[in-house]
This record gives C-alpha cells, structure tokens and sequence, in this order.
C-alpha cells in the first residue's frame, strides 16, 4: 500500500475530499446518503477526510461530525476556515483576521464532534491580514490543542516560505492534476524543501479525466462547473480530443482513466497526496485503488506530452472564483 505522511502521521497515499456530498456539484445529497457515504470511505481504508466551514455553509462539518464521529480514531480530520458565506451580503467573503480564524476554529470543532482538529487550513487568504500573523494565530492555537497542525490553501512559494518561518506548516492544499499544472511553477519545490506535504484537490480535473463526461456537457443550477472556461464551446472541445489517447493510454496501463491521473499525480513526489472527491460509492472504491496502479515510466511521460499547460484550453476558474485566489496561482505572493 502506498502511503505519505501528514502532520507527522501516515496515511494512504490517497484522501477523500468529502466536499462533493454537500457542496459544489449540484444538489447534496440526503442525510441517510451522506453517513453511507463517509461510512464507506472509512470501511474501504480511506484514513484522511477533507472538509471545511464553507462546504454547504457548514453541512459537510455537521455531516462528518453526526456521522462518523464515533469512529474519530480512524481518520485524520482536517478542515478550513477563514473563507465562508455571509448571510448579510449573500454570498463568499474572506477573512484571515485571528478573531475570526478563532471563532471558526471553535465552531469547527463543536459540528464536527471532536476536541481537535488534526489539521486545519487557512482556505483563502486575507492580504489585508499579514500572513505571519494568520501563523501565529494557528500556533497559538496549536498550543492551546485545538487544531493539531495547519495548512495553507491557493498559497505562493514565498507566501508558504514566510508562514513556515513563523510557525512551522504542515501542508499547501491547491488543485493539482495533469490539467492543472500551476503548482509546478514553484510550490511543489517548496513545499518539497520545506518538509511540507502538497496535498491536490481536483485530481481528477472536476470529472474530466475520468472519462465519464458526455460529449456536449450540461451541469446543474449551483454546480461550480457552470462558467468555467474549459467546459465551454470550442475550449471544451479541444479538451475532449485529448481524451481519446488518454483512454488508451489507461487502458496500456491496466486501469481505469480516473486511476489513471491519480496514479500519475502519485509519481510527482513523495510529498504529493490527492484527495479526490465523489458522492457515488462505486467511485469511491475506483479512486482508492488508484494507489494500487504502478505506473511505467514512458506512460507518465507519455501523459505529461499529452494533458499540460500548453494542450489545455481555457481557465481554470470563472473571474469571480479567480479574484478570490488573485496571482497565488501564478507563484507570486
């Protein structure tokens, strides 16, 4: 079993992001579906399960914390704040000020049913708010036991750089797959340099590299989908054409195409660890065993001349999820 190491502790080399039962890919599932769900994941092996304050406006917290809180020892936790709805405006707003990290540390913990958060992320970042005063804020609240480590997410190089001086972090969490290369530019070196584990949400690039999207895709009201560039018009289909080779290439690998990408990920370093996340359980075995495929040097060579930065057509965000992470993306603070 491949396995990394987060805050100290080893896990499977393969998380689950558990976002996709609450929030972000249209309507949430049922209650009744959501314990299943995070029951499985735990049954199949996953031992690290990714929420945060914003997922379902506290849903996915509650969720975990109503459901599988009984079986805390089984996984290591981690969730995010600093990045939530406001009731009175209606919609997304970040604030990195230590009052409100506090305060949403603290509620955190009281939904998820648990006296510490194993790992506990600044979503996105305040520039109003100097970063070595967020790490400060997350050390002393290391200290008084309440989170166990923290991580930084959509973080710089030189933003992680400074944080780490002021209180050792943890992890960067920043999407990270074959599509979606920007890590590359100088995160996954300092990260690497750092000690510090990189942890890639949206491995499977928002369903693409799975091989399940139809050919002319249409997504639900509230799906973070709708918008995004490279799922629209002509940018959608040069994308697709990249598909067909990419299925063979699985295919010369003995896996399926979502294994695929998460096996590649796997061989960028050791310090790299994916967090897909479903709301299908047959999918939640299929990316599990993407661990379990060892993938040929000349097939991840071949992926990385087919799927990177100069194949793939359009952004990554709309402009208003792309004004929340600014030039961090891009490696400058």
């Amino acid at each position: 079993m491949k396995t990394r190491i987060l805050t100290g502790r080893e896990v499977h080399a393969i998380g689950y992001g558990a976002m996709n039962v609450s929030h972000g890919y249209g309507p949430r599932l049922d209650e009744a579906a959501c314990g299943a769900m995070l029951n499985r994941a735990l049954d199949i092996g996953y031992d690290l399960l990714d929420t945060a304050s914003i997922y379902g406006s506290g849903h996915n917290e509650t969720m975990i914390g109503r459901h599988v809180a009984h079986r805390r020892d089984e996984y290591l936790l981690c969730s995010k704040g600093g990045f939530f709805v406001d009731p009175e405006i209606g919609k997304a707003r970040i604030d990195s000020r230590p009052g409100t990290l506090r305060r949403m540390a603290e509620a955190s913990l009281d939904k998820l049913r648990t006296e510490t958060i194993d790992l506990y992320y600044l979503h996105r970042w305040d520039r109003e708010v100097p970063i070595e005063e967020v790490a400060g804020t997350f050390g002393r609240l290391i200290e008084e036991g309440k989170i166990r480590a923290y991580g930084l997410s959509e973080c710089a190089a030189d933003t992680l750089r400074a944080a780490h001086a002021e209180h050792p972090c943890a992890a960067v969490q920043s999407e990270y797959s074959l599509w979606t290369r920007n890590p590359e530019i100088a995160v996954l070196d300092a990260c690497r340099e750092l000690g510090v584990t990189f942890v890639a949400f949206s491995p499977l690039a928002r369903q693409f590299l799975t091989g399940t999207m139809p050919d002319a895709p249409t997504f639900a009201d509230g799906d973070i989908r709708n918008g995004m560039p490279r799922f629209e018009g002509a940018a959608w289909a040069r994308n697709r054409a990249l598909l067909a080779e990419y299925a063979r290439i699985a295919e010369e690998a003995g896996c399926t195409p979502a294994q695929l990408a998460l096996a590649w990920l796997l061989t960028r370093g050791e310090h790299v660890l994916p967090i897909p996340g479903t709301s299908k359980p047959d999918h939640l075995e299929e990316n599990f065993g993407g661990a379990g495929v060892d993938l040929a040097p000349d097939l991840a060579e071949r992926l990385d001349d087919l799927v990177n930065q100069d194949t793939v057509t359009g952004g990554r965000y709309t402009p208003t999820m792309q004004a929340q992470v600014g030039t961090e993306e891009f490696g400058a603070a």
